[in-house]
């Protein structure tokens, strides 16, 4: 077993997000400072150029299809109030929005490289509306084309530049997408439904007459399929029992690329229309890792760059030949001198739950675990919707370098495995989830290398709220529980939290208006009682999402209770702790907390 401190283990570093200049050259994002910043190369394996320094995180890069410029965009403290910049080709920064009071959500540049559009909610704070702006303004100078009246993205322009894709969000299993037709304002519904049905991942055609897209209309999983600016679906690729879940395609040539999740893992299908459903597909790209995502064209779609990552692979971005599915790696972030070799792939596990369903999770053993001695992190995934993928994780490879294993379970409610299984959490349902986690338990405490004594739960935002609903709910099962941006209280939760986000949530979890006395049952804070594992909470001060004020009062009433707490707050991050001299004070204490009431002898 290899001894290499925790600080080590954070210092992997990890490039991706890439954009092809006009030229062929990359930019692309990478930590090597702590914090993702924008970088750019102009071949393979080359010596990067660094071309912002910031202290906080850049959150995307896009180059202009006309010129060697590029938008990024920024928030600060991780409020998530992302403004957007323009770095030109001599360095020169500029400020395109400047209302640090609104977010503003990228919506890609006009073909001719003239203009941008974005959505933002700077007349409204809860809800988004559609912009377009010159490529010279700032500030004030843009244009408002639509006014909405909820969630709004943008999904692209159209090959023209007439029309732009929008997506409105009502929850995040039911979209509706429309065409906007820019100069007149005049929108077109594409997709009118009943029920709830994902219209996700939407690319304009070549032909600039229909969008592809990813839906589960009619459907349990996620499918490829052309929507024609009449209304009309068509499905081009469809699997029963996997999601596609994303598509990319390149307006000037037809030639696209997409993703089929199969256990968390990409298999990635490129190809070329060669009719409106059909396609020509060429040989599968030979990408390490098994995940693999971000696809960006160069100017002719001859190649494309991808962001890779693994267990066992950290994030890279390669560059891929469309047609004979050559891949070259471009970037070298570093693995901070750890071998490759010494990284644990996991193994995918069902464990059977309270009511018969097989549950899946991903579960990984330290070389050499001795017989149910093994102490083990239950590592629950926030969202709800989303699911725990088998992605690079430094933290996860330190722990397990430390004789834990780790187990990751995708419980009810998780995407990844179709509609109906992402549904079996709602609102009422809400704590099955929670049963599953005690399931999964089950489970670890019938392995032959686990001590069952050392359950760890780990989580966090929608996984806090997860970690510490098992603390009080199985109180016998935990040596410790690790709450991240948890949710304590659903009612002070959806009360507090940003006002952009609030119906999306409540669609989620329930509405104070109707659900109140539920949500009060279920939330932690008010079973407090019943937690007896020491705690450690950590969150940050800007939190939008899942206001500090939930960490504060959790901390506060277990203390009460005479259970050992720790709380730490970081005053320059939002959702998460995401620049790496925090993450490494934050994880240090948190290991230091577990060596004390988990592995002490």
């Amino acid at each position: 077993m290899y001894d290499y401190d925790l600080e080590r283990y954070l210092n992997v570093r990890s490039a991706y997000g890439a954009s092809f200049s006009p030229d062929g050259s990359l930019a692309f994002l990478m930590d090597t400072t702590g914090v993702g910043q924008v970088w750019t190369l102009d071949g393979p394996g080359r010596w990067p150029d660094q071309r912002t320094f910031y202290d906080e995180p850049v959150s995307f890069v896009d180059y202009s299809p006309a010129r060697p410029e590029l938008v990024f965009g920024m928030d600060e403290g991780g409020n998530e109030r992302a403004q957007l910049y323009r770095l030109a080709a001599d360095g020169t920064i500029t400020e395109l929005t400047d209302k640090p009071a609104a977010k503003h959500r990228w919506g890609g540049w006009r073909p001719d490289g003239e203009a941008f559009a974005f959505a933002s909610n700077r007349r409204d704070q809860a809800v988004f509306d559609v912009y377009v702006q010159d490529r010279d303004a700032t500030g004030d100078d843009a244009e408002l084309v639509y006014e909405g009246d909820g969630w709004f993205t943008v999904s692209g322009w159209s090959p023209d530049g007439t029309h732009l894709a929008i997506s409105e969000a009502h929850s995040s299993f039911d979209q509706d997408v429309y065409a906007l037709d820019v100069e007149s304002g005049e929108v077109a519904h594409l997709t009118p439904h009943e029920g709830n049905v994902r219209y996700t991942s939407v690319s304009w055609g070549p032909e600039g007459d229909a969008l592809y897209l990813v839906t589960d209309e009619g459907r349990d999983t996620l499918a490829l399929a052309r929507l024609s600016l009449d209304g009309d679906i068509e499905y081009v690729r469809e699997d029963d029992v996997w999601n596609i879940d994303g598509v990319s395609v390149h307006q000037r040539t037809g030639r696209l690329a997409y993703s089929k999740n199969v256990e968390g893992y990409n298999e990635i299908t490129v190809g070329e229309f060669d009719g409106p459903t059909t396609i020509s597909e060429f040989p599968t790209p030979d990408l390490p890792g098994g995940i693999a995502g971000g696809v960006a064209w160069d100017p002719e779609a001859e190649r494309f760059a991808i962001s890779v990552t693994g267990r066992t692979v950290n994030t890279n971005v390669f560059v891929v030949e469309t047609v004979s599915g050559e891949s070259e790696r471009w970037t070298y972030a570093s693995t901070a001198g750890i071998p490759q070799d010494s990284f644990v792939e996991p193994e995918v596990v069902r464990f059977e739950s309270f009511d018969g369903r097989e549950i899946p999770a991903l579960f990984s053993l330290p070389p050499d675990a001795p017989p149910k001695k093994t102490p083990v992190i239950v590592d629950i995934h926030g969202g709800p919707e989303s699911q725990r993928r088998p992605s690079f994780a430094g933290l996860t490879q330190y722990f397990l370098s430390r004789g834990y294993a780790v187990f990751e379970p995708n419980v009810r409610g998780s995407t990844g495995y179709g509609k109906a299984y992402t549904h079996l959490d709602d609102v009422e349902k809400r704590m099955d989830s929670v049963k599953d986690i005690r399931a999964g338990v089950d489970w670890l405490h019938d392995h032959p290398s686990v001590d069952p004594n050392r359950v760890v739960a780990m989580g966090g935002s929608y996984g806090g709220f997860m970690v510490l609903a098992s603390l009080t709910e199985y109180p016998d099962l935990w040596a410790a529980g690790v709450d991240v941006v948890g949710i304590a209280n659903f009612v002070t939760f959806l009360e507090n939290t940003g006002d952009w986000r609030r119906e999306l949530r409540e669609a989620e979890y329930g509405s104070l208006a109707d659900d109140r006395e539920f949500l009060r049952s279920i939330s932690p804070i008010n079973n407090v009682d019943r937690i007896t594992a020491p705690l450690f909470v950590l969150h940050g001060a800007n939190d939008p999402r899942v206001p500090v004020g939930e960490a504060e009062q959790i901390a506060d009433e277990v203390a009460d209770h005479g259970v050992p707490v720790e709380k730490l707050v970081f005053d320059d991050e939002g959702h998460g702790i995401s620049k790496r001299e925090n993450r490494i004070e934050a994880y240090t204490q948190v290991v230091e907390f577990l060596d004390e009431h988990v592995t002490a002898e």
